[in-house]
């Protein structure tokens, strides 16, 4: 998301905003996506990849056997041991189970799943898995949670300064992980308000496009999704200050969350996250209604 200039991230709770902000990469979901410069994932990520080295040498593998054995390639298999790659749940069993690691490799499987996001974005990205309502105002591209694979692609291959391949590909796994929450039971109740705008720019091309307005429709469909269209021509408009999101969790918090070029603030306290509930529902209330908003994504598609 690495070769950002870092920015500041400001968690509000409490009553008092956190002091200290720390400097981080920004961009986690509106596209962005760079790891921090002092990110110690980075680190773990080389730990592990020695622990993978030191197991599959002491059970006199190369890393051609041991990709054959688990299903990959002897380059993606180098390439976990060099820290360049970030494996998933079920390759990091496999090679548990392989190489004879007594669940030593198994145990770390939080900790590497956390190293796909950068330092400032894992705990909201905590928060969001857990979400029992999550409600999102987004206008200049479509909410990381709602992408397909090929728009995320696009979106992280556009982004200024350039990203190393290996990390856009990290992002794009780690955005597509997070749409885990959709087929979650019990299923959390999820609204998106979506500037027009948004669904006309051709991100990646008209086809990539074309897949990711298929993609809305179908998620429109699900009885615990309600999308809408913000419409260009509405002359009123309660979110001129920029895109949100909101969470409450089981344990009843409700939290904002906010990306503003190089800033990210998370919201705990009332005071702060309060305004922002006001705001959406004013931005439901101007936006198209669900059913219109399908139709309206419906006769975007038949224009491409």
């Amino acid at each position: 998301m690495d070769a950002r200039a870092p920015y500041r991230a400001v968690t509000a709770s409490d009553g008092h905003e956190a002091e200290g902000a720390r400097r981080m990469e920004s961009g986690a979901d509106s596209g962005a996506g760079a790891a921090a410069e002092a990110d110690p994932s980075g680190g773990f990520l080389r730990c592990f990849g020695r622990q993978v080295k030191l197991f599959r040498e002491l059970a006199g593998l190369t890393q051609a056997q041991l990709g054959k054995l688990v299903g990959y390639g002897e380059a993606q298999i180098a390439a976990v041991e060099q820290g360049r790659r970030i494996p998933k749940p079920e390759l990091i069993d496999a090679i548990d189970q392989q190489t004879g690691a007594r669940g030593v490799l198994k145990a770390m499987k939080k900790e590497v799943a956390k190293a796909r996001y950068p330092t400032f974005f894992r705990q909201y990205a905590e928060l969001e898995a857990e979400a029992v309502e999550l409600h999102a105002y987004d206008n200049h591209v479509v909410k990381g949670l709602l992408q397909t694979e090929e728009y995320a692609r696009a979106v992280f291959s556009m982004w200024r300064p350039l990203l190393d391949p290996e990390v856009i590909e990290q992002r794009v796994a780690a955005r597509m992980e997070r749409q885990k929450l959709f087929s979650r039971r019990p299923a959390p109740l999820l609204s998106f308000v979506i500037e027009e705008q948004a669904l006309r720019r051709p991100v990646g091309g008209r086809q990539v496009l074309r897949g990711q307005l298929e993609q809305l429709l179908l998620y429109g469909h699900e009885r615990n999704v309600e999308m809408q269209v913000m419409p260009t021509e509405r002359d009123e408009h309660a979110g001129l200050g920029g895109a949100f999101t909101l969470i409450h969790t089981k344990d009843q918090r409700r939290i904002g969350y906010m990306e503003v070029q190089e800033a990210s603030i998370l919201y705990t306290e009332p005071k702060k996250v309060s305004p922002l509930e006001a705001t959406y529902g004013v931005l439901r209330a101007q936006a198209l209604t669900p059913r219109e908003s399908l139709a309206f994504i419906q006769k975007l598609l038949g224009e491409l």
